[in-house]
């Protein structure tokens, strides 16, 4: 494969460096959406909050993010590459200063920074995988979409580790200090950026064909309502102050209004000529498969990334710089693999890559379901690593025959919609668990006036009704692993080409 390739203007560019430039970035910003989780306690006493309040930091993100994606096929193909690149990394950094330099008296300051930076992160992590597709030809695709894996996978698993050390004491590099304190954690990521910035001048290219589409508002407000309220509703599911799934003004009405916005913005879709985001790629029944069993394994990655740190430190006491090297080398299993099952997928295919890979994560969730209060970490690390094993041998290989699916001129809108059915996937599970543990907790928990009585029992009890709460969480996730085990028996075997936009047009009609 030569380094030189040519952009859509004729101009020479270096391919490694211009992907490395977007890996890189988009790998910092990712960070951001799981990082904070092992800072929830820290957030929690500087802001004078809760841990409903302090979760915000995360589901905010889940849902800014999730609006921000179905835009993204827009976008990519209104505005060259290069300067929808520069302007994400510009708004990226605008996001992550304003949370960083938000006073301790007012968290909605710091909630805003985070939005901003889950808009960006919508720019960026839909426009790497739209690249790949243009810029490399089919039977190297897969590859690269392995190391995509790094930043849609490795991040979110890497984040809570990072954030821990970052935690853990006070740190040098080049004569400046991070403070243990969660500030720090938006730094390093932020100097990252910064230099992709400078760089993103001189390195990016514009890849993508443009065409000078005119936004259709309409189309815009049913999507940023039917998948932000959606969205809502399923954030505020695990929030205390509300009643669980049956709490009606916080979840269930913004919950009914959203689906009912995402299905006329579908309907709309599906009578203009030219759509905002053609979801008729949904007819194409590799891609759909693909989707779908892209969205089942973040789920289920998801299903233990947010339970264990929580289980760790709430349970067994662990410091939030333990339970992130706990989950250390699963990060680094997932790194290693994600290129590796690409070339494979190069050579194989996707079924029998996630046929293995959803077996491997079956077996190695079963495990979860009888961790205790006195289960030694190393049985933890071991199978959470075979977990990250086998979410890497599928997350990027499904990815990459889902792309390969479609006609490239169809790239945009195939990612957007894989990208937007992967997020609520991802909030769908991080809500439903959170409301899961915590109503069990909840009820299985003791009664207070047990903690004036016998306070050692009321801990023991406590523990007890937490630990119940995991188990179920775990079992849901189990149930998640077998049912992507059965999709993916109607995966097509081998490795999918491009189709032609004739596939397409003739898939319509079904």
């Amino acid at each position: 494969m030569a380094l030189r390739a040519v952009d859509i203007h004729g101009k020479k560019y270096n391919r490694s460096l211009f992907v490395c430039v977007i890996l890189i970035a988009t790998f910092a910003g990712m960070l951001m959406g799981t990082s904070l989780g092992t800072a929830l306690p820290t957030l929690m006493t500087d802001f004078h909050i809760d841990l409903a309040t302090a979760q915000e930091a995360t589901t905010w993100f889940l849902m800014a993010n999730g609006i921000m994606i179905p835009v993204s096929a827009y976008l990519s193909t209104k505005f060259p590459t290069k300067w929808l690149y520069i302007a994400a990394f510009a708004l990226l950094l605008i996001g992550q200063y304003i949370s960083y330099s938000a006073p301790t008296t007012n968290w909605h300051l710091f909630l805003i920074g985070r939005v901003i930076q889950a808009i960006a992160v919508g720019i960026t992590m839909p426009l790497m995988q739209v690249v790949i597709v243009y810029i490399f030809p089919a039977e190297k695709r897969g590859a690269a979409m392995g190391l995509g894996g790094l930043v849609i996978g490795m991040a979110p698993a890497i984040g809570p580790t990072l954030s821990g050390w970052i935690l853990n004491s006070d740190h040098s590099f080049f004569g400046f200090t991070l403070t243990n304190s969660w500030r720090s954690i938006f730094l390093l990521p932020m100097f990252v950026i910064g230099i992709d910035f400078i760089l993103s001048f001189f390195i990016l290219h514009d890849v993508i064909p443009n065409e000078n589409i005119k936004l259709d508002w309409r189309s815009l407000v049913q999507s940023t309502l039917g998948f932000g309220l959606f969205l809502l509703g399923l954030t505020n599911v695990a929030n205390s102050h509300y009643d669980g799934w049956f709490d009606l003004p916080h979840v269930v009405l913004p919950g009914v209004v959203g689906i009912f916005f995402i299905i006329t913005f579908i309907w709309h879709q599906l009578e203009m000529n030219k759509p905002f985001l053609d979801v008729r790629v949904f007819k194409i029944k590799q891609f759909s498969i693909t989707t779908l069993l892209t969205s089942l394994s973040m789920m289920v990655l998801m299903g233990i990334e947010m339970m264990i740190p929580t289980y760790l430190q709430e349970v067994r006491g662990l410091s939030p710089l333990s339970s992130g090297l706990t989950l250390l080398p699963g990060a680094l299993i997932m790194g290693l693999m994600s290129p590796i099952s690409g070339a494979i997928y190069d050579r194989a295919g996707a079924k029998r890559l996630a046929r293995v890979g959803f077996m491997i994560l079956t077996m190695a969730t079963l495990p979860f379901l009888f961790i205790g209060l006195t289960t030694p970490t190393d049985f933890i690390t071991v199978f959470y690593s075979l977990r990250m094993f086998g979410i890497a041998m599928v997350m990027m290989p499904l990815t990459a025959s889902a792309m390969s699916a479609l006609p490239q001129d169809k790239a945009a809108d195939g990612t957007a919609a894989n990208n937007t059915s992967r997020q609520i996937a991802s909030a769908i599970i991080v809500s439903l668990l959170s409301s899961v543990t915590q109503n069990i907790a909840n009820t299985q928990g003791p009664a207070a006036s047990l903690k004036t009585a016998n306070i050692f029992e009321y801990s023991r009890k406590t523990l007890d009704a937490m630990l119940s709460g995991f188990h179920v969480s775990f079992a849901i996730t189990l149930l998640l692993a077998l049912l992507g085990l059965i999709v993916a028996s109607f995966l097509h075997a081998g490795k999918v080409i491009n189709q032609s936009d004739d596939l397409l047009e003739n898939k319509e009609g079904i």
